[in-house]
C-alpha cells in the first residue's frame, strides 16, 4: 500500500497524474498550452492567446477577469484539461523580472481580487487553478536555488496576501510552490508556508503541487505538506518515500494524507463535463481585453483618437511583426493572429504608409542597432502623413532571465526622436511585459499608447482604441520610475552568495516612492481617458466589518468612458511603520458622457490590520484613518477621516520591556509610576534620568537604582500585577 501511495505523489509522465484514471495539468495563465507534439512539452496545440496578466491587470476589472477565467475553462475542458496552471500571483517587486507578464501588479490588494475573480471563473466551468507560485518568487536569477529572505511583517502583509485572499475567497484546487527558499529553507519542504500558514491559518483543503522540478528532498517535501511533485515518474524519490515510512523517519499519516489528496483532485476533475468552445466569442473576448488594458500615458492637443479619413504612416518592425506574448512555459499558438498594421489599415480610409523603422531582433533576443536608412525611410513616411504611429517594446521577456535594464532598444528611441521631430501629431505604441523607462524621450511625441502584450487580437485591439472604438480605461498596476536607481529593490538585485535580501521591507513598489517622496514618470493607479471625470466630497462610515465610502464621480467630456475610482488609506500617529498611503478598495466604473455616478467602496476591515510580530497575529489599529480616493495614488481628489474601533489587545509586560514600553501601557504607567515614586516622602527618581533611560529594560534600570523603589521582588510584582 505504502508503494502506491508514493507513486501517487509524483507525476506519471510530464503532464500527468500515476492515478488511475489520470488527470492532466498544463501551463496557463493566459491560455492552454496543451502539449501537442508527442516528445515535445513544451510546444501546445492552438487555443486563444488572451493578453497575459501585465495586460489584465491593468485593466482593474474583476468581473473582466472573472469572465477571462469563464474563456479559460472553457478551453481547458475542451482539451481534456483537468487543472490550468494559473495565475501567477506574485508581486512585481522589481520592475527587471522577467516574468512580471505573468504577473498582475505591485500590490497586493489588486493582485488578490483580480486572480480570485480568475479562478472563480475557471472553476466555475469545473477546472481546478493552479495558484502560483508560493512564495516570494519575485526574480527569474537563480530562481532554483536562491533564498528569498525577507521579515515576517513583509512577509505577511506584502508577498502572502495576494494567495491569502485567493485561497480563502475562491478556494482554488490547487496550489504551486515555487523554486525559491524562503529564508533559508526550500518552498517544497517549507513546513511554515505549506502547512502552518496555508493550510493551518488560511484553511486550504486543496492540493500542494510543485512547481515542474522544484522538489529538492521528496521526503522532506512530503513532510512538510507537499502532495504531488511534478514531473514524474521519480521511481527513486518514490523508493525514497517507502524507506523512510518504514524506517521511522516519515509518519505514515503524511504519506497516506498525500496521497488522499491527490485521489480527491482526481475525483474532483472526474466530474466536469466534456464541451467545446466558440473561438470567434473567445477572440472577441481577447480582443475586449486588450483594449481595456491599454494604458494612455499622455495625449497633448487631443491627437487621439484619430478620425476615420486620417492618412497614417505606421512605423516600426513590431507593428508588422507583433510583440503579444512573452516567452517561457506559457508561450501559446494562437489560435488566429490579428496584425496592427493590417487592422489599421482597415479602420483608416486614408493612405496608410509603413515603414520598418529598425530591424527584428536576433535570435537570441538581441534588438538590432539603429539602421540610418530604416529611419530615413520611416522620417519621410512621416512627413507625408497626418499622423505617425511608432511601434516600440522590448525584445522578449521570459520565464528563466531576467531583464538587465528598463530602456528600451536604442534603435526604437533614435525612431521615436526623429519621426516626432518630423511630425508633430507622433504617436507612441508600446508593446512590453514590464515597464521601461519612458523618460526623456517622452516629451517629444504627442501621445503615448502603453498596450504591454496584448495577445492574439492585438491589431483589433489596437485599431479600436487608436479610432475611438474604445476608450483607454487601463490603469497602471505598477509604477513607472524616472530610472531603475530610483526603485526600492534596486540595492538588493540580483542577491549575493545565494540570498536575496528584500531590504525595503513594507515598502515594496509605490509604497516605497511614495516613503521617499520620490518624483516617477508615471504613478501607480495612473491612466488617462477620453474624456474627463470630477470628483465629489467622499463620505464614510466604519463598523465592525470596515469602512464604507461613498463618492460621486461625474463624468464632464462628451464622450463616454469608465473611471477607476481608488480607495488608499493611511493612519497618521500609527504606533508602527506604515507606507503613506496603500490601496485598499477600488472600483472601474462605466459613467455615460454627462452622467453622475455614486461610487460605493467598501474597505474590508481585515484589509486594515497589520501584522504584529510580538504578538505573532493581526491587529487593527484603533483611532482616526484617512481614507483619500482619486485617480491614481498621486492623483488624490477627496479625503475623509472615520474613527475606526481597534483590536483590544494587551502585550504582555516583562522584567525585560523597555520603561518606553512599560509607559505606553496604560496599566502598566500606572503600576510603574506608583513604584518610582515610591512611599511618602521617599525623593522622586529624576524625571530626566527616566527620560534618558526610556528605551532600558526595567530589570536593568533597577539595577541602576540600588537601594530604591525597584529590588528584584518589586519588579516580579510589578510584572505579575501588570499581566494579572
Amino acid at each position: 500500500m505504502t508503494s502506491e501511495q508514493a507513486a501517487l505523489t509524483s507525476g506519471a509522465d510530464f503532464w500527468h497524474t500515476a492515478s488511475t484514471p489520470p488527470i492532466t495539468l498544463t501551463d496557463g495563465p493566459h491560455g492552454v498550452r496543451l502539449a501537442g507534439t508527442p516528445g515535445d512539452p513544451l510546444t501546445g496545440r492552438p487555443a486563444t492567446c488572451f493578453p497575459p496578466a501585465v495586460t489584465t491587470g491593468s485593466t482593474w476589472d474583476p468581473d473582466l477577469l472573472r469572465r477571462l477565467g469563464e474563456a479559460l475553462g472553457d478551453e481547458a475542458r475542451s482539451m481534456g484539461v483537468a487543472v490550468l496552471l494559473g495565475p501567477g500571483v506574485n508581486l512585481k517587486r522589481s520592475p527587471l523580472c522577467g516574468r512580471n507578464f505573468e504577473y498582475f501588479s505591485e500590490d497586493p490588494l489588486l493582485t488578490g481580487v483580480l486572480a480570485t475573480a480568475w479562478v472563480r471563473g475557471l472553476q466555475s466551468r469545473g477546472v481546478g487553478a493552479s495558484v502560483k507560485h508560493f512564495a516570494v518568487n519575485s526574480q527569474e536569477t537563480d530562481r532554483m536555488t536562491v533564498s528569498a529572505d525577507v521579515d515576517e511583517r513583509t512577509l505577511r502583509e506584502l508577498y502572502l496576501t495576494a494567495f491569502q485572499r485567493v485561497v480563502r475567497e475562491a478556494r482554488p484546487w490547487t496550489v504551486m510552490c515555487s523554486y525559491n527558499q524562503v529564508n533559508g529553507v526550500y518552498a517544497s519542504q517549507n513546513h511554515f508556508l505549506l502547512t502552518d500558514v496555508l493550510r493551518g491559518e488560511w484553511g486550504f483543503d486543496g492540493v500542494v503541487v510543485s512547481d515542474w522540478g522544484a522538489v529538492v528532498d521528496r521526503v522532506a517535501a512530503v513532510a512538510a505538506g507537499l502532495d504531488l511533485a511534478m514531473p514524474g515518474p521519480d521511481d527513486t524519490g518514490d523508493r525514497a518515500l517507502v524507506e523512510a515510512v518504514a524506517g521511522g523517519r516519515l509518519a505514515p499519516e503524511a504519506l497516506a494524507t498525500a496521497a488522499d489528496r491527490v485521489l480527491t483532485l482526481v475525483r474532483r476533475a472526474a466530474a466536469r463535463q466534456a464541451g467545446e468552445y466558440d473561438r470567434d466569442a473567445h477572440h472577441a473576448l481577447a480582443r475586449e481585453i486588450a483594449a481595456r488594458g491599454t494604458v494612455l500615458l499622455k495625449n497633448e492637443r487631443a491627437v487621439l483618437p484619430l478620425p476615420a479619413d486620417t492618412s497614417v504612416a505606421v512605423l516600426g518592425e513590431y507593428a508588422r511583426t507583433p510583440r503579444y506574448q512573452g516567452g517561457g512555459s506559457s508561450a501559446i499558438t494562437p489560435t488566429r493572429l490579428d496584425v496592427p498594421l493590417t487592422r489599421i489599415a482597415t479602420a483608416t480610409s486614408a493612405p496608410v504608409r509603413f515603414a520598418p523603422g529598425y530591424g527584428p531582433p536576433g535570435p537570441d533576443g538581441t534588438p538590432a542597432e539603429p539602421d540610418p536608412a530604416l529611419i530615413v525611410e520611416a522620417v519621410a513616411a512621416a512627413r507625408e502623413s497626418d499622423v505617425a504611429l511608432v511601434f516600440v517594446g522590448t525584445p522578449e521577456e521570459t520565464e528563466g532571465r531576467d531583464r538587465t535594464c528598463l530602456d528600451l532598444p536604442a534603435a526604437h528611441v533614435d525612431l521615436i526622436r526623429q519621426v516626432a521631430a518630423a511630425n508633430p501629431r507622433t504617436v507612441v505604441v508600446m508593446c512590453n511585459g514590464g515597464v521601461v523607462r519612458t523618460t526623456p524621450w517622452d516629451a517629444e511625441p504627442a501621445a503615448v499608447l502603453e498596450c504591454w502584450l496584448p495577445g492574439q487580437a492585438a491589431g483589433s485591439a489596437l485599431a479600436d482604441v487608436l479610432f475611438g472604438q474604445v476608450d483607454p480605461s487601463g490603469r497602471l498596476a505598477e509604477t513607472i520610475p524616472l530610472r531603475l536607481a530610483d526603485h526600492p529593490s534596486y540595492l538588493d538585485l540580483p542577491g549575493t552568495d545565494g540570498h536575496l535580501r528584500y531590504g525595503e521591507g513594507i515598502h515594496v513598489g509605490y509604497r516605497g516612492f511614495d516613503a521617499r517622496e520620490q518624483e516617477v514618470a508615471y504613478p501607480f493607479g495612473f491612466g488617462l481617458s477620453y474624456t474627463t471625470f470630477e470628483y465629489g466630497t467622499a463620505t464614510a462610515t466604519a463598523d465592525d466589518t470596515g469602512i464604507r465610502v461613498r463618492v460621486e464621480v461625474t463624468n464632464t467630456g462628451d464622450r463616454d468612458g469608465r473611471e477607476v475610482v481608488q480607495a488608499y488609506v493611511s493612519r497618521p500617529g500609527s504606533r508602527v511603520r506604515r507606507a503613506p498611503r496603500e490601496l485598499k478598495a477600488f472600483a472601474n466604473v462605466p459613467i455615460a458622457a454627462g452622467a453622475t455616478a455614486e461610487v460605493v467602496l467598501d474597505v474590508a476591515r481585515d484589509d486594515l490590520g497589520h501584522w504584529d510580530v510580538a504578538l505573532g497575529r493581526w491587529l487593527v489599529e484603533g483611532g482616526p484613518w484617512h481614507v483619500s480616493i482619486g485617480a491614481s495614488s498621486r492623483d488624490l481628489r477627496t479625503t475623509v477621516v472615520v474613527d475606526v474601533p481597534g483590536d483590544e489587545v494587551h502585550v504582555p509586560l516583562t522584567a525585560g520591556s523597555s520603561l518606553a514600553d512599560w509607559f505606553a501601557d496604560p496599566r502598566g504607567a500606572r503600576l510603574l509610576g506608583a513604584a518610582l515614586a515610591g512611599p511618602p516622602g521617599s525623593p522622586a527618581v529624576d524625571p530626566a534620568l527616566l527620560a534618558i533611560a526610556a528605551a532600558m529594560p526595567l530589570d536593568r534600570l533597577a539595577r541602576l537604582l540600588p537601594g530604591g523603589p525597584l529590588d528584584p521582588a518589586a519588579v516580579a510584582a510589578l510584572v505579575a500585577a501588570a499581566n494579572s
